[in-house]
């Protein structure tokens, strides 16, 4: 072996080294949760009598994913109200997103001040959920704000309960979901702006292509990596949708549960202490978000001809 290959040799070591820490995290912290899970999900495990008596766990192979849609048919009514909430909150998000990142990219605006306003517009993500849902709460809240307004200006005679309206309280709920992570999205679409080469928009505006034409033809294109980033990790995130709900309506889900997420049903039977059903619940998500997330990245990527 050569002096050269010894070298390669060394710095892939290192390279394996560095990995220790991830690798050891991922095991202890996912890894192994997972499939303490999954096992758990194939057995009868749950506390009665308010905690007293324990019950299991006793292998009952799929009977935990049977009852799960036999004894609560409403289920699928929970991963509606996700996908419908992720939704309303997921469109304006992209769409505004990409805007902003687009008006930040352009070098023929020369903005000033830019670095000001991507911090401000990332501020947001920092801030809890929980902080933001009990701030809404209080907004629009029976004797809030919001409320005081609308009776000042004669567009209503008395207080509205919008929590009590499933379109509003759907809405509210996508709204904070919008605020939190649109500036997220913004920073990410502008980092892969900023990467495309600038000599592909010379080349462009050579040929006589309007910007709307560069937009969609030049820019969109080569932003489609990231574009999937973005989908499959905000669909990942709306799946997992729990703080601002649960907080908002105090775990009832309310109006009608129009509002009760996946999660937020694991959460209950968590609570109850029924580890059988919870991790049968934990299993459907994980399939659930990996066939949801197939189909987005096979929606948005061709083979090449």
């Amino acid at each position: 072996m050569n002096t050269k290959s010894k070298n390669i040799v060394k710095y892939n070591r290192w390279g394996y080294i560095f990995l220790i820490p991830f690798v050891v995290v991922f095991v202890i912290f996912q890894l192994i949760p997972l499939i303490t899970t999954i096992y758990n999900s194939f057995f009868e495990h749950y506390f009665a009598m308010g905690g007293l008596k324990e019950v299991g766990p006793k292998y009952i192979g799929l009977d935990n994913y049977k009852n799960l849609f036999k004894d609560d048919p409403n289920i699928m009514t929970y991963f509606k109200n996700t996908m419908i909430m992720w939704v309303l909150g997921f469109v304006p998000q992209i769409v505004v997103s990409i805007l902003l990142a687009y008006w930040f990219a352009d070098p023929s605006l020369r903005l000033k001040g830019k670095a000001f306003f991507q911090s401000v517009i990332y501020m947001p993500n920092l801030i809890m959920a929980s902080a933001f849902a009990m701030l809404f709460f209080s907004l629009f809240s029976l004797s809030g704000p919001i409320n005081d307004i609308a009776k000042g200006l004669g567009f209503i005679d008395k207080s509205y309960d919008f929590f009590a309206s499933i379109g509003w309280s759907r809405g509210i709920v996508a709204f904070i979901n919008f605020m939190m992570w649109f500036g997220n999205t913004t920073i990410l679409l502008l980092a892969g702006m900023l990467g495309i080469d600038t000599s592909l928009y010379e080349a462009a505006q050579v040929d006589g292509a309007t910007s709307s034409q560069v937009f969609f033809k030049v820019t969109l294109p080569l932003l489609k990596p990231i574009l999937i980033y973005v989908m499959i990790t905000s669909l990942i995130g709306g799946l997992q949708m729990f703080d601002v709900p649960q907080i908002l309506t105090n775990g009832s889900g309310n109006p009608a549960r129009s509002t009760m997420t996946l999660i937020m049903y694991l959460n209950r039977n968590l609570f109850s202490k029924n580890y059988g059903v919870g991790g049968a619940i934990s299993v459907l998500m994980f399939i659930i978000t990996g066939i949801l997330s197939m189909i987005i990245f096979k929606f948005n990527t061709k083979k090449d001809k």
